[in-house]
């Protein structure tokens, strides 16, 4: 009698974890940014400062701790009252509603102790989260540098901050920095890289030592180029024991990569490698924390997946999702609970254009695998 009672308890148990599993496959979406307001009259009072705009809200990047997505959300325009916050992935109702994170006090424009304006995220192996905040906002009307821009190490564990690492001295006044990473080298210390589209370097930080420089790029990644748009850097693993930054400009019509222990050992002549010619232009999306980067060409809704291990050459892209109608990638994440990549996309293209309506599209998607 004891073993049936066990064998159906573990079936309903079975049945429970699909039933949560699909719950956790469904596309998490919504239009603008509907917050988690402290109370009604706080909104209100937003709302009739300019503080809250739903339609100038959009997620860009994201990173994913168990089962929340924690999101950018640029102050490219006013009206942005959280420029970092989360959602979760077993979504209620119609539309995800966003969570400012790790906090309301957090998110005060103007208070150089808060978030400005966030532009990137990274998750790294010890659950601390890396923030890039570039310190300016209303960026695609009337930009305005509220505060120097910085780097924040929050606790997932506990949402604590951690660690402020301060960028002012790095940068120069032209400076746009745009997509950040973190690795730890051999000896456990954590080391920094962010790309600095505007000066063609790459600034690399101590963190423990709590100092950082910079690291002008060979002129050879701006060859052909008639300006200097967007830096990605994508941090991969080999599986060699050395890691690689790979790393192109959006209009360079060539890929590149550096190992690591260069950068970081600041013996950087002639260490970049060419990878070669790239069909088109390119927009990187991330990596699977390992050999894996994902891509997709501008203004193409399919993602490619490029084993680094392998040439950069087209017969190693591998087509692995392609977005719907209208939509565009911004963001590969990894799931490492439910070891799969999710995909965070929207119609950024009109929101830049301001033909959003109510508000921009915006959704985070599997990449591959289903409940069925």
């Amino acid at each position: 009698m004891l073993s049936k009672v066990f064998i159906v308890s573990a079936a309903l148990l079975a049945l429970a974890s699909a039933s949560c599993d699909r719950e956790l496959m469904k596309p998490v979406e919504w239009s603008g940014g509907s917050f988690e307001w402290p109370c009604e009259a706080t909104k209100k009072i937003y709302v009739s400062s300019g503080k809250y705009i739903s339609k100038n809200i959009i997620a860009t990047r994201g990173q994913i701790y168990k089962d929340d997505v924690i999101l950018a959300l640029p102050r490219y325009k006013p009206g942005v009252p959280a420029t970092l916050a989360k959602v979760s992935l077993k979504q209620k109702g119609c539309e995800a509603v966003l969570q400012p994170f790790p906090c309301w006090t957090s998110q005060e424009e103007g208070n150089c102790q808060g978030l400005q304006s966030v532009v990137d995220l990274y998750l790294d192996a010890q659950e601390i989260l890396w923030v890039l905040d570039v310190g300016v906002t209303n960026t695609l009307e009337a930009p305005v540098r509220r505060c120097p821009p910085k780097v924040l190490a929050i606790s997932m564990k506990t949402g604590k901050l951690l660690k402020t690492l301060d960028l002012s001295g790095l940068v120069a006044q032209a400076s746009r920095l745009q997509y950040v990473c973190v690795e730890y080298s051999a000896d456990g210390r954590p080391f920094a890289y962010i790309s600095d589209a505007a000066t063609r370097s790459i600034l690399v930080f101590d963190i423990a030592g709590n100092k950082g420089y910079r690291v002008i790029l060979p002129k050879a990644i701006v060859a052909g180029m008639n300006r200097r748009d967007v830096l990605y850097i994508a941090l991969t693993r080999k599986g060699c024991g050395n890691n690689f930054l790979v790393f192109t400009y959006l209009s360079s019509g060539r890929m590149f990569q550096i190992r690591t222990d260069y950068l970081r050992s600041g013996s950087t002549a002639g260490r970049v490698q060419d990878l070669g010619p790239k069909p088109s232009k390119l927009v990187v999306l991330g990596t699977d924390l390992g050999s894996a980067v994902f891509f997709r060409f501008e203004g193409k809704p399919e993602i490619y997946r490029w084993d680094t291990n392998t040439a950069f050459q087209k017969e190693n892209f591998q087509v692995v999702y392609k977005s719907p109608n209208c939509l565009l990638a911004t963001q590969a994440m990894p799931d490492l609970r439910r070891q799969r990549i999710r995909v965070l996309e929207s119609n950024f293209p009109d929101f830049i254009q301001n033909t959003v309506g109510c508000g921009a599209v915006q959704q985070i998607n599997l990449m591959s695998g289903s409940c069925n």
